[in-house]
């Protein structure tokens, strides 16, 4: 990846956007320090496995999981924002007549997280540019328990999504580590953790 001219905006993704609310070190090592791209896990792998299946699965399916009488879905959905340089794949949109509803696979049983929730309002704003309607609320679908879970997207979620894409660029052009997540349980299982040496 190229840096961007003076002027341009660094082009981001929705994955980006997640992992700063994660931790903001993941999109830095990424982009700043141009560290390599993080490995496949195992898990990752299976929830691979898993998205195909559910999408393959949600096809036949009716609207009813999602409280939905009506609407065409749009798999695998490739989305992007100039003017705010991001892009992003969403694993679905149910298109309707006044809306469009982005809809997150997740392979998990937990709850939607911070991280989650700006994912999907970023989703909103690529939703609205893409298929120009609005975006009112979301869903994220977990696998396991085959349950849609409705999350509403505010101008607080969307000026969350905002901040956080600031805040990438910021520490990209200026060259700093910005500090890391205060979960440290999250840096045991993290691939960049022999970068920082204030979490041994």
């Amino acid at each position: 990846m190229t840096l961007p001219s003076a002027g341009e905006l660094l082009p981001l993704t929705v994955s980006d956007l997640r992992q700063q609310v994660y931790c903001p070190r993941i999109p830095y090592f990424r982009l700043g320090l141009r560290l390599p791209h993080r490995f496949i896990t195992g898990a990752m792998q299976e929830g691979i496995i898993e998205h195909q299946r559910t999408s393959d699965l949600e096809q036949r399916r009716t609207l009813r999981a999602y409280g939905i009488e009506d609407g065409v879905r749009y798999f695998d959905v490739q989305m992007h924002a100039p003017q705010v340089a991001l892009s992003g794949r969403v694993d679905m949109v149910i298109l309707r007549q006044r809306e469009a509803i982005p809809v997150e696979f997740k392979n998990s049983q937990a709850g939607i997280g911070v991280n989650h929730r700006c994912q999907l309002a970023a989703y909103a704003m690529l939703a609205e540019g893409h298929f120009g309607k609005p975006v009112r609320r979301a869903f994220v679908y977990f696998i396991p328990l085959k349950q849609a879970l409705p999350q509403e997207i505010t101008p607080a979620m969307r000026a969350y999504a905002r901040r956080a894409l600031h805040a990438i660029r910021a520490a990209v052009g200026m060259e700093r580590m910005p500090d890391g997540t205060r979960v440290l349980g999250r840096c045991r299982v993290c691939e960049f953790l022999p970068y920082c040496n204030d979490r041994w």
